[in-house]
C-alpha cells in the first residue's frame, strides 16, 4: 500500500480508537481498581460469590442449550440450502435474514406479546378450547427468544462452509461404495467444522452476554450474568464491579476466538 492509500484507513482507525480501544481501556481500569483508584482484584473475584456464580452458571446453561438448539435446527437447513439452486436458496436465506432488519428490542417485545398470559398464542389456544401456554417468565421463554434472535447467525456460517465443499469429493465417496451416513460422518461433517465453530461462536457469545431477552421474556425472575452487569452499571452505579464481571465474560470471548482461529484458519466458516 502507498502512503496515500494508507490514509484511507484513518476513519476506521479513529472509530476503533474512540469506540473500541478507549471503552475497553475504561473497562480494564474500572475492573482492576476500587473507588479510591487503588489496584484490586476484588471486582473479578466477586464472580465467585453465591449470587454471581449462580447467574453465571444459569447463563452458561441457557446459552449452551440455545446454541445446541440453533445447531440442530440450522445444520439440516444449511445442508438443504447448499444443495438447492441459487435462485431458491437466496429466497430462503432472505426469509431468515428479514427479521434481522427489525430492531432487536422490537423482535423480543413481539415475542413477549405472543407468549404472555393474555397474549395472541393463548387467545388462539383458548378459541380451540386448548390449555393455555404457560411459558412466559420461564427459562424456556428465554431460550426461545435466544434461538429466534440468534438462529440466522448459525445458519449463515454453516451454509457458507457446506456450500464450499467440492461436490466431486462427495460423488467420489458414493462411487467408491460409501453410503450417505458414512459419507456424512467422514467427509461432510469434518469439512463443515469451520462453519460449526463460527456458528457456535456467533450464537454462544451473544446468548451468554444478553440481558434484554432475559429481562423481557424472563420477567426479571431469572437473573443472568448479563442482567447482573447491567444492573451494576445502571442501578447501583458500581462501575468497578460491573467492569470486573465484564472482564470475566471476556475470558469466554477470548476462548471462542482462539477456537475459531484454530479450526477456521482460512475463514471458511465466515458469514460472507
Amino acid at each position: 500500500m502507498t502512503s496515500k492509500s494508507k490514509w484511507l484507513s484513518a476513519p476506521y482507525l479513529l472509530w476503533a480508537v474512540v469506540f473500541i480501544i478507549i471503552p475497553l481501556g475504561m473497562i480494564f481500569y474500572y475492573g482492576l481498581t476500587d473507588k479510591t483508584g487503588a489496584f484490586t482484584l476484588d471486582n473479578i473475584i466477586a464472580i465467585t460469590t453465591a449470587g454471581h456464580a449462580k447467574a453465571l452458571r444459569v447463563s452458561l446453561l441457557l446459552s449452551l442449550i440455545s446454541t445446541l438448539v440453533c445447531f440442530l435446527l440450522a445444520y439440516p437447513l444449511a445442508m438443504l440450502l447448499a444443495q438447492m439452486n441459487t435462485r431458491r436458496h437466496n429466497f430462503i436465506i432472505l426469509v431468515f435474514i428479514l427479521p434481522m432488519w427489525m430492531n432487536f428490542l422490537l423482535r423480543t417485545l413481539a415475542w413477549q406479546t405472543l407468549l404472555e398470559k393474555n397474549g395472541v398464542i393463548n387467545h388462539v389456544l383458548s378459541f380451540f378450547h386448548l390449555p393455555a401456554l404457560k411459558i412466559i417468565n420461564t427459562p424456556a421463554a428465554i431460550v426461545l427468544g435466544m434461538v429466534y434472535n440468534f438462529l440466522p447467525f448459525m445458519i449463515l456460517p454453516l451454509y457458507n462452509a457446506l456450500s464450499k465443499i467440492d461436490k466431486n469429493v462427495i460423488n467420489a465417496a458414493y462411487d467408491l461404495g460409501a453410503g450417505y451416513v458414512y459419507t456424512f460422518i467422514r467427509i461432510i461433517l469434518p469439512l463443515s467444522v469451520p462453519g460449526i465453530i463460527s456458528g457456535i461462536t456467533m450464537v454462544f457469545i451473544p446468548a451468554l452476554t444478553t440481558f434484554v431477552i432475559s429481562s423481557l421474556l424472563g420477567g426479571g425472575k431469572l437473573l443472568l450474568i448479563g442482567d447482573v452487569i447491567e444492573q451494576e452499571f445502571t442501578r447501583t452505579s458500581n462501575w468497578h464491579l460491573g467492569s470486573g464481571l465484564s472482564m470475566v465474560l471476556m475470558i469466554f470471548i477470548v476462548i471462542n476466538m482462539i477456537l475459531s482461529a484454530i479450526f477456521d484458519k482460512d475463514g471458511e466458516g465466515s458469514m460472507l
